[in-house]
């Protein structure tokens, strides 16, 4: 809509320019004449005002309604004033009427409201692309195997549906069958395709690779995480910060402030020199020039390109005053498992009894033995042979352990894999070449599993909850922007000591029960810290409310999700860190832009009311309206130098080894 009434006025503002003695005298020109000449600029400028004007005037109603005028009523106030005052000196003959003016302000108003939200919209384009990805047919599979064709509203959970190589995942499921990779660039911002196995998840909208899958349908519709994204983008565009918030009382103090100074003018003026028209136009000038319109832009433009630049960085703003207060953050908490670490166990280390003896043979021959197994660690060490890519020996006669491990027979050899348990059943000792490996695991509060082949200790595997390979940089560069990095578990305490001292955390807080996760943010505040709280469980949503800043992993519960103004999609402890930079540099361009947009008014409006008038030096409306286009100007642009900013490649310093220090944050 104002791009449309954009375009239209400023083609009907060309004649109006053209037809106006000030522009004709400073031009040097003179437009062909004809009888009604005279007229071109009057009725081109009532039609400009009526068409280009009118959604201005219109939004003003509900502010003054509510008593609180703002943007709009202070935009209504000068195009109204200068319409009624070029209307007058038309009829009555009285001074210069303000008609290229009064279309400029009106075009340039359209202009910036036009910008403002194409910039916004860009803040969900992604989205949209990623929405026109979305299959309207699904291919379901019937019970009796057969095929059918079918629109995606019609799927329900629990359907099977045949994904084929090169087709959009129609909704978010669990693959039954097949194997492939999928593209999921266009949500996660990961350019490498996701390999998918049965039991990964997959996301409605993103493209299938080279394999065929089937797919249990898990969420459909509003429930998809697709539709969860864009509700998310939209509670940002709709959410204000507090800068916002700020300039808009401004603008409404402007309102004000241009009346009372138009006011003073007109006395000032009236005592001094008498009412004439010069003092009209004074009056008309100050209350024409106070339009903030570089004011409006000045945040709205800056929120816009930072919403669009977090999502691009898989970075999603739920509520912008979160992303706000991230500048200001002295302590970042983050929940242990899930979210430093992967949240499921594996193999941290592995050792061999003798030097000269292949270790990834060894792993192989236990991950055989664990393949019948279904627990925990049996799991851990086989996705640690997968990973490796090895090829697995066959098994006979496999026999679990109860409490002790599992036996098979493996390449003709009797096999044993379990912990201390097994070794206390067999009667062996762990060997010397073990012992040291086997101390400095226990040390870490990591789990030791053994591989007895033939009688013998041949291997052992540290298992535990594997730290992400993100959370050590996260965490250095967290200290090296001056953060206090702590930690929350429910863990105990040597395991959670461990995992601290690996990442060189120093405040940790241990077993502490999820119910009073809330209570350990709220014990930082009490010592005047602001806390930024990073999880990704339920029992982390209380925490997440409570702290001046939630931010939530994308990989986390819908619970949590919901009771964070800010979700990380790619569950990438790194990205905590480009949260904070992405906040200082919003916040920097705001602070810009509002000084920008204040320094207009604070220095037109006095040069308007004619203060300086004795000195020789006074504007005219045609002046003040050049400078307040100036001044939107550099406001938009100075915005979109953000879109430059490259969060991954902010260098900041090193930061020494951790060292030693109390469990406990010292009060402010």
């Amino acid at each position: 809509m104002f791009r449309k009434r954009f375009w239209v006025s400023l083609v009907l503002s060309i004649p109006v320019l053209l037809y106006s003695p000030l522009v004709q005298r400073v031009l040097g020109i003179t437009p062909p004449a004809f009888p009604g000449s005279d007229w071109v600029a009057f009725a081109l400028s009532v039609v400009i005002f009526f068409y280009g004007g009118l959604p201005f005037l219109q939004m003003a109603v509900p502010e003054l309604r509510r008593r609180a005028p703002g943007m709009m009523s202070l935009i209504s106030l000068a195009i109204t004033v200068a319409f009624v005052y070029s209307v007058v000196a038309q009829f009555t003959g009285l001074g210069e009427p303000f008609y290229w003016e009064l279309v400029t302000l009106i075009d340039i108003m359209l202009l910036g409201h036009w910008m403002e939200m194409r910039s916004i919209r860009q803040a969900s384009r992604a989205l949209d692309e990623l929405a026109k990805l979305m299959p309207d047919t699904a291919e379901r599979i019937r019970p009796d195997g057969t095929v059918e064709t079918v629109p995606v509203s019609v799927l329900r959970v629990g359907d099977i549906v045949l994904v084929r190589p090169g087709a959009s995942i129609p909704a978010d499921g669990e693959v039954i069958e097949g194997e492939s990779h999928v593209n999921e660039a266009m949500l996660t911002g990961e350019s490498v395709p996701v390999a998918k196995k049965p039991g990964s998840k997959v996301i409605a909208g993103t493209i299938n690779g080279e394999g065929s899958l089937r797919v249990r349908v898990t969420a459909v519709g509003e429930d998809t995480a697709l539709a969860g994204i864009m509700r998310l983008v939209e509670e940002a565009q709709r959410s204000k910060s507090r800068t916002q918030v700020l300039a808009d009382r401004a603008a409404g103090w402007l309102f004000y402030i241009a009346l009372a100074v138009a006011g003073l003018t007109a006395v000032a003026w009236t005592i001094a020199t008498g009412f004439n028209v010069d003092v009209l136009k004074r009056v008309v000038t100050v209350l024409v020039i106070a339009c903030p319109h570089a004011l409006g832009l000045a945040v709205p433009l800056v929120v816009a390109v930072t919403t669009a630049l977090g999502a691009r960085n898989g970075i999603l703003v739920r509520d912008r005053l979160a992303l706000e207060r991230a500048k200001d953050v002295d302590v970042v908490l983050f929940d242990k498992t899930g979210t430093l670490t992967e949240g499921r166990f594996g193999v941290v280390a592995m050792e061999v009894a003798d030097p000269n003896d292949d270790p990834e043979d060894a792993l192989a021959v236990a991950a055989a033995a664990e393949r019948d197994s279904e627990h925990l660690i049996a799991q851990a060490i086989r996705r640690a042979a997968e990973e490796k890519g090895l090829a697995l020996p066959d098994v006979e006669q496999f026999q679990a352990l109860k409490g002790r491990g599992v036996k098979a027979q493996v390449r003709g050899r009797t096999v044993y894999v379990g912990g201390p348990r097994l070794l206390e059943m067999l009667g062996l000792q762990v060997p010397a070449g073990l012992q040291a490996f086997v101390h400095q695991a226990e040390r870490n509060a990591q789990t030791v599993v053994y591989l007895v082949e033939d009688g013998k200790v041949r291997a052992a595997f540290a298992v535990a909850d594997r730290i992400r390979p993100e959370s050590f940089e996260a965490v250095r560069r967290l200290k090296a922007m001056g953060k206090q990095v702590a930690m929350l578990t429910g863990d105990s305490r040597a395991v959670a000591h461990a995992v601290a001292r690996a990442l060189g955390i120093e405040i940790v807080f241990a077993e502490v029960l999820p119910e009073h996760k809330d209570q350990k943010v709220a014990e930082l505040q009490a010592q005047g810290y602001r806390v930024a709280m990073v999880g990704d469980g339920i029992n982390d949503a209380p925490a997440l409310v409570r702290a001046d800043v939630g931010i939530a992993i994308g990989s986390g519960t819908d619970v949590a999700i919901a009771s964070a103004g800010i979700i990380l999609v790619r569950s990438n402890p790194l990205d905590v860190v480009k949260v904070i930079l992405l906040s200082q540099a919003s916040y920097r361009k705001m602070v810009q832009n509002l000084w920008w947009a204040a320094g207009y008014n604070v220095v037109a409006l006095p040069l308007a009311a004619g203060v300086f008038a004795p000195w020789g030096l006074e504007i005219s409306p045609a002046v003040g309206a050049l400078l307040m286009s100036l001044s939107t100007i550099i406001v938009a642009i100075n915005a979109q130098t953000l879109r430059r900013l490259r969060l991954e490649e902010v260098d900041l310093p090193q930061t020494p080894p951790p060292a030693s220090a109390p469990q406990t944050l010292p009060a402010r």
